[in-house]
């Protein structure tokens, strides 16, 4: 674990700069945009109204963005938390016909698992022993579908797109820092000239928080509760432990995972079903896009952070913000704002010769797509990338 810098040595009004508070955007705007309609499937399976699927997005914005904040601001490195997005495919399929009060019962003994898990220190034992090269793997893997979406979108919106990575390849070439930033900038306007970008159809109102008293029910417990877990942990903290160190960041990851349970059972009331470490997003703000500086890339993270909670508290809105982008547009930024972690991620997999087998296994499983019992690719290709290593190193006896 890095020390702590010494105080007055690093503050947030030093380190802050604009292509930071840009990627932190980028960061929240690929969050929504990519999966927030799971959340309102979810929401709406559970038999949540408009006002409880407010308040859904009120305690997930408020409780992603808060620890979020806090983190990055108390290790000075990025750490960005995410909702479940796993789970809340699961919730699709296993919530329906549980009764509201079982199921904030079900969420909050949800944070009570990741807390402890987290507090014991069982999870980071069991992440120390993933090897580098695998982790890089699995992060290449999870972030190249982003890839390949952006330039997919040529096929629809081809000149959206081709003037976006044009102005990123300018950027790259002459302001680094700046190419994103750039890039989006391009696309909003000509989203805008365009007649595709309607902000001005976005409403402003403030989401109403609707607590649910918790009760205990073991149907939901069983059916709700222990997927939900295992979802969270194997295909969302395992791929955002790796993200982190595949960059180098070595914040402690035991009280990191504390938090987000501890955030989850005191949110799970009000709909905040389960938070956890973030990997695609998490990327965006540990890339060089937030700054060259790798020490002032937290300030990305804390402005991601800063703009959860304002999603948060205006829950009511989101709906209408998310259809005011371009799905084109979110694609395109999306996969260039991730192109160098992409590669850092398949350069160093390879990069050791006797591991370079099972990080390019771990590689393709988790590009895949592959859901297994609810769980993502992601485990899967950790599975598969440490099966073919043991295969590897396992030596026969001697004759």
């Amino acid at each position: 674990m890095p020390p702590e810098p010494p105080a007055g040595r690093r503050s947030l009004a030093t380190d802050v700069s604009l292509s930071a508070v840009i990627t932190g955007f980028v960061t929240v705007l690929v969050g929504y945009t990519s999966s927030a309609v799971i959340i309102f499937e979810a929401a709406r399976a559970t038999g949540a109204d408009a006002a409880m699927v407010a308040s859904w997005m009120w305690a997930l914005g408020l409780g992603m963005g808060l620890t979020t904040i806090g983190l990055s601001m108390r290790y000075r490195m990025p750490v960005v938390t995410a909702w479940s997005t796993p789970g809340a495919a699961l919730l699709v399929t296993s919530a329906p016909g549980i009764p509201m009060s079982a199921l904030s019962g079900a969420f909050v003994a949800t944070g009570i698992l990741i807390l402890v898990a987290g507090a014991t220190g069982w999870f980071e034992r069991v992440m120390s022993r993933i090897p580098l090269s695998l982790a890089s793997g699995m992060l290449a893997g999870v972030l190249l579908r982003f890839g390949l979406d952006a330039f997919g979108a040529v096929r629809t919106a081809p000149v959206l797109v081709t003037t976006m990575f044009g102005v990123w390849l300018l950027g790259r070439r002459l302001w680094p820092r700046y190419a994103v930033p750039g890039a989006l900038a391009a696309g909003i306007a000509l989203a805008a000239g365009a007649g595709t970008l309607r902000l001005t159809d976005v409403p402003l109102a403030l989401a109403t928080p609707v607590f649910v008293t918790p009760t205990v029910s073991w149907p939901a417990l069983v059916s709700v509760t222990a997927p939900l877990f295992i979802v969270t942990m194997a295909s969302q903290n395992i791929p955002g432990v790796a993200t982190m160190r595949a960059h180098g960041n070595m914040t402690p990851v035991s009280p990191v995972i504390a938090w987000t349970g501890a955030a989850t059972t005191l949110l799970a009331p009000f709909g905040g079903y389960t938070l956890n470490l973030a990997a695609i997003t998490a990327a965006i703000c540990m890339g060089r896009d937030a700054h060259e500086d790798p020490r002032r890339r937290y300030v990305a993270a804390v402005a991601a952070g800063a703009f959860y909670v304002l999603l948060g508290l205006f829950g009511a809105t989101i709906g209408a913000l998310l259809a005011a982008f371009p799905r084109e547009l979110v694609m395109a930024i999306a996969g260039l704002a991730l192109v160098g972690t992409i590669g850092n991620g398949l350069a160093a997999a390879a990069r050791d010769e006797t591991e370079r087998e099972a990080a390019i296994v771990t590689f393709l499983v988790t590009a895949s797509g592959l859901t297994l019992w609810g769980v993502g690719a992601a485990f899967w290709g950790l599975v598969a990338g440490l099966v073919v290593r043991a295969a590897f190193s396992w030596k026969r006896p001697a004759r």
